[in-house]
């Protein structure tokens, strides 16, 4: 019983300190983004294809929602103690990994964006694919997309129907 309750500790511990490197990482390039961009002419990586641009993003994804910090942030507090909820569910075996990584970065995506919103205002934004007209987005934007994209591999592909029913509500 000891080794399994050192073991979720160390996951816990994993995770948090996963997420903070993550947030740290996602509120770094925005900080860089602030400095290096704003009033600036975009700086260009490649030409009509793709481009650093800053961006001060009010909204939600495509600018959906204008000047609605405040559900947002409600909204992320409430993703969080989902993940944190599916999170504790999830047997602690190597086995459950790639799900923990996913649910390290949906949170460290959900609060580096909620960090902004709650101190700014706003989302600072400054990818631009300029080749598809692609709406600007950041590092916490990446982790959430990179993490679906796993997750919806992993539930597809890689997980059998009875592994995945430590999420399920019912007892029994």
């Amino acid at each position: 019983m000891k080794d399994k309750n050192t073991k979720s500790i160390q996951s816990y511990l994993l995770a948090v300190i996963g997420c903070i490197v993550l947030i740290v990482l996602d509120q770094f390039t925005k900080w860089l983004a602030v400095v290096h961009l704003k009033d600036q002419e975009p700086f260009v990586i490649w030409k009509g294809v793709f481009k650093l641009e800053y961006l001060e993003n009010r909204g939600a994804a495509f600018g959906i929602m204008q000047d609605r910090q405040i559900l947002f942030a409600v909204g992320a507090v409430v993703i969080v103690c989902l993940i944190g909820f599916i999170y504790g569910r999830m047997p602690h075996t190597s086995r459950y990994y790639l799900l923990r990584i996913c649910a390290v970065m949906i949170c460290a995506g959900a609060i580096g964006n909620m960090i902004d919103r709650l101190r700014l205002n706003y989302v600072v934004d400054f990818f631009y694919f300029e080749l598809i007209n692609f709406p600007i987005f950041n590092i916490a934007d990446c982790y959430v997309v990179v993490a679906c994209i796993l997750f919806a591999f992993a539930i597809l592909f890689y997980y059998k129907e009875d592994e995945l029913s430590c999420f399920s509500l019912k007892k029994g």
